[in-house]
């Protein structure tokens, strides 16, 4: 049997791809357990920070995880960062599940947005593992699409415009459900080789997805009587 060096590399390189989205799978549900801790935590305390001020933390917070994180990937301190971190974003996801506990059928609304979610990333990270097409041409249209949300969102900070904040959410549940697809395709077609920093990005689209759909659900279907 002659041994070819090209197939092999394949297939040392398909072996690897295939054991970093298991690792990151493994991973994305261990974050679970620091979220939903930190979201009881911020829900029993009654925790709320909004405003310029909480925006100001939020990103603080935020952006300095992400370089700790990134500089930390390639050791176990990168996990310890990184649950450390959805503990934090757990904390500030008590602040929408309080708003929508205000409302009769809050927990439901909570049940659904998680049910949408789920729902959502499955399929959509089924598509990308099963293809393996390569969604890298979304890039830039998503990183637009981001930058003109975060821009919006600060915008309506000082507005306050029910429709706009709509409109936010919508187009979040959009992008971040293309960002699913696009990093899961980045895993299978090994653009990512760190599960770490993979994991950090799908929190991210799950976490986002999340919230939006909450939010649309609450606007829509939210009964505070």
């Amino acid at each position: 049997m002659q041994f070819n060096p090209a197939t092999y590399a394949s297939q040392s390189m398909a072996v690897d791809r295939n054991r970093v989205l298991r690792n990151t799978y493994a991973l994305l549900a261990l974050t679970m357990i620091p979220t939903a801790i930190g979201a009881v935590i911020g829900m029993s305390m009654n925790f709320h920070l909004s405003g310029w001020v909480g925006m100001l933390v939020f990103f603080a917070v935020a952006f300095g995880s992400f370089w700790a994180i990134e500089k930390t990937k390639h050791s176990a301190m990168g996990v310890v960062l990184l649950l450390a971190f959805t503990g934090f974003m757990g904390l500030w996801l008590s602040q929408i599940l309080q708003v929508a506990l205000r409302f009769s059928n809050g927990a439901q609304l909570i049940g659904t947005a998680a049910v949408g979610t789920s729902a959502i990333f499955f399929t959509l990270a089924t598509i990308a593992t099963v293809t393996k097409k390569d969604f890298s041409f979304l890039s830039k249209f998503l990183f637009i699409g981001l930058v003109m949300v975060i821009l919006a969102a600060v915008a309506n900070i000082f507005f306050a415009i029910p429709a706009l904040s709509l409109a936010i959410s919508a187009a979040c549940v959009l992008i971040f459900s293309l960002y699913i697809l696009y990093d899961v395709s980045n895993i299978v077609n090994g653009g990512e080789t760190n599960y770490i920093s993979a994991t950090l990005s799908l929190y991210l689209d799950i976490y986002n997805l999340f919230t939006s759909l909450l939010h649309l659900l609450m606007a829509f279907t939210g009964d505070r009587d």
